[in-house]
């Protein structure tokens, strides 16, 4: 590439500059709904006005605009990549297992208070996450962030097939209570918080 094409690619004109932009923001990816052709429009008349402006100026004044113009094209290009790689990030709902860096016992303190205070929906939430934690911590449980209620029901099954209806009735809750915007009993939570004695005394 000779020294003419290199300046032009990283010095494009204001209507070149106008015209890759719209062409970015056009791509499939970006057409989430009706704002991306306001954002487009909105910067084509904020480009074409200060461009305008600016050819009534002098030419530092000018050059002075057009390199506003690429930095402002920059970074919005660079917000939209960032915003489409975090779209692709899977976002897994009913997870138990999360990413948060938490023992099994520092759950169920938080459940407790939370039982003193009258929190029955938090209790039930971290009683249960305790007791799935607590399972990891003796190996009877992958590790895996992400792991719904469910699974961590149909895995504690396998472990504890005397116990089975209380995992599943205890998995169920949890949904309930943290994605269905259900309420808890204080013997509900009381129940998910025996369970977890249950499962963590057995060998």
């Amino acid at each position: 590439m000779n020294t003419l094409v290199v300046e032009r690619v990283l010095d494009p004109s204001p209507g070149e500059a106008t015209s890759l932009l719209r062409r970015e923001l056009l791509k499939p990816e970006y057409a989430k709904g009706n704002w991306v052709g306001r954002l487009i429009d909105w910067l084509d008349r904020l480009l074409g006005n200060g461009m305008d402006s600016a050819a009534r100026f002098s030419p530092v004044s000018t050059f002075a605009a057009m390199l506003i113009a690429v930095l402002l094209i920059a970074a919005f290009a660079w917000l939209l990549s960032r915003a489409r790689g975090a779209a692709r990030t899977p976002v897994v709902k009913n997870a138990v297992l999360t990413n948060e860096v938490v023992t099994a016992a520092q759950l169920r303190a938080r459940a407790e208070a939370a039982l003193a205070d009258g929190r029955n929906e938090q209790a039930l939430v971290d009683g249960f996450r305790a007791l799935a934690v607590r399972q990891v911590e003796r190996g009877r449980l992958d590790d895996s962030p992400g792991t719904t209620a469910q699974e961590a029901a149909r895995v504690l099954a396998g472990e504890y097939p005397d116990q089975r209806s209380r995992v599943d009735g205890s998995a169920l809750l949890f949904d309930l209570v943290l994605y269905g915007d259900r309420s808890a009993s204080h013997g509900q939570a009381v129940e998910v918080l025996a369970l977890d004695d249950e499962l963590g005394s057995k060998r």
